[in-house]
Formats: structure tokens, C-alpha cells, sequence
């Protein structure tokens, strides 16, 4: 789940059962549904309405109590299928209750209480999120690289000075937006805004359909266009204009800046994940500083800054190869921001056509859409075969015509292949 105050990847958090079902041909175990999850629990564990614990599909827990019956799983959360004979059943993520934490539920039952809590913050209410507390990771390594929350230049700064910043008076003002600001004039450098996610961009993690089940009635009283999801590295160009001299740059940087999922490239010689910075590679091979000038020079004045975001794909990137070994850019966003701090991102088509002027590749567009009315329904749509080489294809994400709103369902089937 997407946690909406830093649009960052939760994997740990409160939830309400909300709804038992039996599992044929399975006497001790029973299915519990959380949103459009479905998850394998011991018989009589839960009951609708209660609170739990729920760990999403690719997480890996601490390995010590209460998490230790995961031993022989190398405590990884995946995707798992049983055959039942009404066919297979997919269970998604893990659900653990109060006790097994040796916590208690409050009177009223609408939050979980650790049995020494002294203050809030061992009170754990519905939505709450857990990733951090409970110590949970990605359980793909790569994926803790990759997905690790990005520095701003404020904490940048405090990394560069780690014993001045742990003393209170600066711990005071770095809670607050005008002592970080303040601290930033005598403290900060360049390199810091350099270095930093550019505040601009919006991070690119699309809504899983299981997140989003109360939503779906209003999603299906309109028209989507659907996309493939490519199964690669995200990856973000962006250029921002310099008011004051006239220039296709940001105020701190020198025109393009290329990221990752979370690392801004500041300098070519950057560490990458990867053996060799993917990242910049498509940069290079699709002329996207080029690209971007050229789209300022033709946009209005209003428009300050143009972002191009994409998934690098194929050889060693994912264990999806795609069946190449070289790399390729396949285009998801182009969005427009304009003076007055509202940014514009162009539907799949609308970026088709602008962007295949420059020779950049964009994902696969499937098709408009209208969408089923249940989260199996969607899911169901996610399956098929790649247009990029005919093999399973990852799943789809789904945007709004007027590109505002977004969301992705993956196929089971491709998670059990492939992660």
C-alpha cells in the first residue's frame, strides 16, 4: 500500500478482516479477505470485523520471535498457489493478530495496544503503518537498494554533520519547515540539492486493484486506457526552467537530471545498483536532454518544467529479460508543470503521440476500456501475453483519460514465474 504522505511503499500495517470464507477441500485453514487480498489463515483465527497485522507480498520479517515459523521460507512474504477442487487459490501476504505480539485490542476494538504502552505510539489504529517498527524489508535485496527512501537536501545536510545534528536545539528546528530552511543557509551546499530527489518529480509507484476495492464502483463509471506494465527499472528524466537567466535548467543544476526509482544521478561516475548506471545509458542512447529542451522550447510559457518517466528494461535488470540482452526505455509518464505549481501529466495516447516524434518507445497501450465491477474481474484482465515478445506479460496499469488518475493489477500467475 502506498503510504499517500510520502507516496513510498508500505509493507507493514493495520487492517480489518473483512470477510471469512471456507476453502474447499481445507479443514483447518480458511481464507480471510482484506480489501482485495485474499490470505490463507488457521481455522477460527480471525473473524470478520477484527484488526490484524498484515504483511504485503515481498516483504522479508526479522529473523527472530514472533516471526520464526517462517524459518524454513527465509521469512519472505510471496505469492503462493494451493490447489483446492474448485481450482487454485492464490494466497497474498501474511496476517498476524495482537497476540501473536503479545499485544491486546482496546475495549472498543479499533486498535492494537502494546502491552507496556506508555504514549501513542504504542497504540496502533487501522490504516497505521508498521513497515519501520516491526523492522520488515523488501524480500528481494535489490529491491532495498533500489526502493530505499531518497535523501532531500535537508537530510543531506545533517548527514555531513551527524554530531552537530543529534544535539536538541537542532533536532527542534529540523521539525520544523522554517528552522530546516534557516539551518540549510549556514549549513547546506550545493551538492546537496545536486544530489536530492528534485521536489518536483513525483515518485512513480502506481496503486495496487487490492488496495483500491472500495474505490471500484466509481472507477467503473468511466473509460480507462490501458497499458502493459513492463517489468524493469524505473527510471526519471527531468528538466526545469531557470526564470531568472532563461535557461532549460533547475536554479542548483546544470540541465538534465536523470534518477532512479531513488537516486538522483548528480554525477556520470554515480554508484548504480546495476554494473554499469542504466540510467544514464538511456539518457544517452534516447537523446532525452535533447528531448526535453525541445519540448520547453515548444511548450508555453506557462510551463516551467517537463518530466519523462519510463522502466528500463531487458538484460539483467529484472529477471524478466524480455528476451534481449540489451536495454531499452519504455516511456509511462509525460508530465507538464506549470508556473502556478499544478502539474498536467498527458494520457498513454496523448504521450504516444508526442513522444514517437522524438523516436522514444512508450509501454503498449492495450486499448480503451470499461472496467469490470470486482477486484477478480480486474485482476483477470492482467493476464496475456507481451506485446514486446509474446512471453507473459506482467500485468496492466490503468489511467484515466485525462491522466490524473492511475492504477496497476499484476497477474498472479507472472508473480509465481518470476518473483
Amino acid at each position: 500500500m502506498l503510504n499517500p504522505q510520502t507516496n513510498e511503499r508500505e509493507l507493514a500495517y493495520v487492517v480489518k478482516i473483512d470477510e471469512i470464507r471456507p476453502i474447499a477441500g481445507k479443514d483447518r485453514v480458511e481464507c480471510a479477505v482484506v480489501g482485495g487480498w485474499t490470505i490463507m489463515v488457521r481455522k477460527d483465527q480471525f473473524k470478520p470485523g477484527d484488526l490484524g497485522i498484515y504483511f504485503e507480498i515481498d516483504s522479508k520479517l526479522p529473523e527472530k520471535e514472533p516471526y520464526m515459523f517462517l524459518e524454513g521460507k527465509h521469512f519472505k512474504i510471496k505469492t503462493q498457489r494451493y490447489k483446492t477442487p474448485d481450482g487454485p487459490f492464490f494466497s497474498q501476504g501474511l496476517l498476524m493478530s495482537a497476540d501473536d505480539f503479545g499485544w491486546y485490542i482496546n475495549d472498543n476494538r479499533t486498535a492494537l495496544i502494546e502491552m507496556d504502552a506508555k504514549d501513542d505510539s504504542g497504540y496502533h489504529a487501522l490504516g497505521d503503518f508498521l513497515t519501520e517498527k516491526l523492522g520488515v524489508t523488501y524480500a528481494d535485496p535489490a529491491d532495498n537498494k533500489r526502493k530505499a527512501p531518497s535523501a532531500d537536501k535537508y537530510k543531506r545536510m545533517a548527514q555531513r554533520n551527524p554530531r552537530l545534528f543529534k544535539k536538541r536545539p537542532i533536532r527542534w528546528l529540523m521539525k520544523r519547515n522554517w528552522g530546516k530552511k534557516l539551518l540549510f543557509l549556514f549549513f547546506g551546499k550545493k551538492r546537496d540539492v545536486r544530489s536530492a530527489w528534485p521536489a518536483w518529480v513525483v515518485k512513480t509507484d502506481e496503486e495496487r486493484i487490492q488496495n483500491l476495492v472500495d474505490r471500484i464502483p466509481e472507477f467503473t463509471q468511466e473509460e480507462w486506457i490501458a497499458t502493459e506494465k513492463i517489468d524493469g527499472t524505473s527510471t526519471t528524466f527531468t528538466m526545469r526552467k531557470n526564470l531568472k537567466k532563461g535557461l532549460f535548467s533547475s536554479k542548483d543544476t546544470e540541465g538534465i537530471l536523470v534518477c532512479s526509482r531513488n537516486v538522483c544521478f548528480d554525477k556520470p561516475d554515480k554508484q548504480c545498483f546495476y554494473e554499469t548506471n542504466v540510467y544514464t545509458e538511456m539518457a544517452e542512447k534516447y537523446h532525452i536532454e535533447d528531448v526535453l529542451k525541445d519540448l520547453l522550447r515548444e511548450s508555453n510559457d506557462d510551463v516551467i518544467f517537463i518530466t519523462i518517466q519510463g522502466e528500463t528494461y531487458g538484460g539483467e535488470i529484472q529477471k524478466r529479460d524480455y528476451s534481449t540482452s540489451e536495454h531499452y526505455l519504455a516511456c509511462f509518464n509525460l508530465i507538464f508543470g506549470f508556473s502556478d505549481g499544478t502539474p498536467e501529466r498527458a494520457n498513454p495516447e496523448q504521450m504516444k503521440l508526442i513522444l514517437t516524434k522524438y523516436g522514444l518507445e512508450c509501454v503498449p497501450i492495450i486499448g480503451r476500456v470499461t472496467l469490470p465491477d470486482t477486484c477478480d474481474g480486474i485482476l483477470a484482465l492482467a493476464g496475456g501475453a507481451s506485446k514486446v515478445d509474446g512471453l507473459p506479460r506482467e500485468g496492466l496499469v490503468f489511467r484515466s483519460l485525462d491522466g490524473r488518475k492511475s492504477f496497476k493489477a499484476v497477474d498472479n500467475n507472472f508473480l509465481l514465474q518470476y518473483h
